[in-house]
């Protein structure tokens, strides 16, 4: 399985546009040790060929552009064989919104995270612009899913979708009851070389169902949002926990570095980072914590191999 990271920040980005935290003033300015980083999307491939992506963040077109297995092969193409959406959140799928010039797209959500995103959503319009431009495929808890590509051919992927404790993303919150399928986790294996890869961007607590999607992954993307509970409001950013928002901290006593330190996969990947998440400075004594118990901090045009 062939792994590339398009995008490794949280929703906003880094630097986030109307943030003026340390963080983003000093890779703004040149005088912190760390990159910029757009919003979470990855992409995997079986054979080199076709690819699917997990998630649509708003930046799908520059992501794209960026790397070059991605571009067109004809003057009306694209290697692109589907979308898995992981939740309904807006830095995971508006992407789908500038992915509308007149191409078939095939989507693989719960049924939950696609009532969410169709329903009372008249910007889908621009999605249904001849019969048949999207095809939605449901991912159900517990329930293996051989990935096929818009041009129905077997990718060579099996995913497995796992319930992960999260929330309604923030514009459908009253409008919906909070359901398990709010927000998943995926566990994808390459059945010609066994290759597993786990994927958790967003975690809220460290479960039963969790652990066994983590279980024997030879590869984990991980929640990597917060450093601690109270990031924002020690900044004066929010009054709001990391736990508020369905985000379990990477540090702390309870944090998931300490629960998951004997996690045994080869490869242990935070994603998704805040940009007020002092992981993102390759000088601070948090990423050193972590980079020594065997843990990776994402960054865009990061390629793995499993």
């Amino acid at each position: 399985m062939l792994i590339r990271v398009l995008g490794s920040a949280a929703g906003g980005g880094f630097p986030q546009w109307n943030c003026g935290c340390p963080n983003c003033r000093g890779v703004r300015e040149g005088t912190l040790p760390a990159v910029t980083r757009s919003q979470e999307c990855v992409a995997i491939s079986a054979d080199g060929r076709g690819w699917f992506l997990l998630n649509a963040s708003p930046e799908i077109r520059q992501q794209i552009e960026a790397f070059p297995p991605l571009h067109p092969r004809d003057r009306r193409h694209s290697p692109i064989q589907g979308v898995l959406l992981t939740n309904g959140d807006l830095d995971h799928c508006l992407g789908l919104l500038s992915l509308r010039e007149s191409h078939p797209l095939l989507v693989y959500a719960t049924e939950r995270v696609r009532v969410g995103f169709i329903e009372r959503n008249v910007f889908y319009r621009t999605l249904e612009r001849f019969p048949g431009q999207v095809t939605w495929r449901i991912l159900k808890p517990g329930r293996r899913e051989e990935l096929v590509g818009v041009d129905g051919r077997e990718s060579g992927l099996v995913a497995e979708a796992l319930p992960v404790p999260g929330k309604p993303p923030v514009h459908l919150e009253g409008l919906m009851r909070p359901d398990p399928e709010d927000n998943v986790g995926v566990r994808i294996r390459d059945e010609a070389t066994g290759g597993t890869l786990a994927y958790m961007s967003a975690v809220g607590a460290l479960t039963d169902s969790v652990r066994q999607a983590l279980d024997g992954a030879d590869c984990v993307f991980f929640d990597g949002t917060f450093w601690s509970s109270d990031e924002l409001r020690a900044l004066g950013l929010g009054e709001k926990l990391a736990e508020d928002m369905a985000h379990l901290p990477v540090g702390g006593p309870t944090g998931s570095a300490r629960q998951l330190a004997k996690l045994g996969a080869a490869r242990k990947i935070y994603i998704h980072l805040n940009n007020t998440n002092p992981l993102l400075r390759e000088d601070s004594p948090e990423r050193a914590s972590v980079t020594t118990a065997g843990w990776e901090i994402a960054h865009d045009g990061m390629e793995i191999t499993l």
